[in-house]
């Protein structure tokens, strides 16, 4: 008896081809490779139930494999339709790409005019997710003092976002703290 290794390198080397062009009838080129390697990987694990000629049994799986994914696509599609089905043009109007790209950029103007230890707080806290206590250690305050901080900053940012952009910065932004706010 063949060692598991050497006899699914020869059912692979003797069938791959055929598996992949059995998917390539039933499916696009990236999902007929995906269906083909995805049939190897199950001969592997099952190595012991794949009888000689092992063509048959590939092409079994490879066929679940189809069928599944058709089903899949069809639960995908179906799932959208429904979506789309209960957007009204209200909804649709509220994922206008342009005025998410206008919020966007009045929400970096508002941080990038936040004075340098706002922003350091806030990025602690918010970007980095470091508890209120643990910025507190990095900024080396009390939590106290942080919360206070915090809380100002937070103010702060909440009133530039509702007033808009300011006319020009009235101190140089730091612009690596400004670029971090929009990774």
């Amino acid at each position: 008896m063949d060692d598991p290794a050497a006899r699914f390198t020869r059912l692979y080397d003797e069938n791959y081809r055929r598996v992949l062009a059995y998917a390539l009838t039933h499916a696009e080129p990236h999902t007929a490779e995906d269906v083909a390697s995805e049939t190897f990987l199950i001969a592997w694990r099952r190595l012991g139930e794949v009888r000689d000629p092992a063509l048959p049994w590939l092409l079994g799986v490879a066929r679940n494999m189809l069928r599944k994914q058709r089903d899949g696509g069809r639960r995908r599609r179906a799932l959208a339709e429904r979506v789309a089905a209960l957007a009204t043009p209200a909804d649709q109007a509220a994922w206008d790409v342009a005025e998410h790209v206008v919020e966007r950029e009045s929400a970096l103007a508002a941080v990038a005019g936040l004075p340098e230890r706002d922003l350091e707080v806030l990025a602690l806290v918010t970007w980095h997710g470091l508890e209120p206590r643990q910025a507190a250690r990095v900024v080396g305050c009390s939590s106290a003092a942080l919360f206070v901080r915090l809380h100002r900053a937070r103010k702060r940012l909440a009133r530039a976002l509702e007033n808009g952009p300011p006319a020009a910065p009235s101190r140089p932004v730091n612009r690596r703290v400004a670029e971090e706010a929009t990774r």
